[in-house]
């Protein structure tokens, strides 16, 4: 069986990708099992860019020597010509919470009627081999903003996003649900089938 390292610290997810990964072929293990991820500029343009930047210096890290996946993804809002996008994670900041992300893009929104909140999830995964061989894995999910936060379950913008043709959001479906529809869960469902492939 092949161990692919996640570069993440993200305990979220870490988790969301192993109840994703559809494969025994290989398992998914975090970053923190070798050491943590190094520190990482997210200087990148697009969420392909970020995502190799991650996967790259975990790999050097690694002396190559394992496979590496990295994810960088984010929420984009039509109105706001793709923002937050690649800044979602930091969109109040370096060290905002979620809440307070959630809050920013609510205000940003405030009065809007639905049709121009249209947004969607989007997802790339970067998977480095030992062979120094490159692959992305892109997922995408569309819906919209609503501007009260809703349910309990999910992270980041779960309480606020509604997936097309569900009236509630992330948060509020659950997790079985959400891992049927997300951008996540469409880019590692491409991730599974190609290990399965190769192995």
């Amino acid at each position: 069986m092949e161990t692919i390292v996640l570069a993440t610290s993200n305990t979220h997810k870490v988790e969301e990708f192993n109840q994703l990964f559809t494969t025994s072929a290989a398992t998914i293990v975090s970053a923190r099992a070798y050491g943590g991820m190094p520190a990482v500029e997210e200087t990148g343009r697009t969420f392909q860019a970020n995502a190799y930047l991650k996967a790259a210096a975990l790999s050097q890290k690694l002396k190559k020597s394992h496979w590496v996946l990295s994810d960088d993804s984010g929420l984009e809002v039509d109105f706001l010509k793709g923002a937050p996008g690649i800044f979602s994670a930091r969109y109040a900041g370096a060290q905002a919470s979620d809440e307070e992300n959630v809050e920013k893009l609510i205000d940003a929104l405030k009065g809007l009627p639905k049709r121009q909140r249209r947004a969607r999830f989007r997802c790339v995964l970067c998977l480095i081999d030992c062979h120094r061989g490159l692959y992305y894995f892109e997922g995408a999910c569309e819906g919209h903003v609503q501007l009260k936060p809703k349910g309990a379950s999910g992270f980041g913008y779960d309480p606020i996003f509604v997936p097309k043709g569900y009236q509630r959001s992330f948060a509020q479906l659950g997790e079985a649900v959400k891992a049927e529809l997300s951008h996540r869960a469409e880019a590692v469902r491409a991730l599974s089938n190609f290990f399965k492939k190769q192995f």
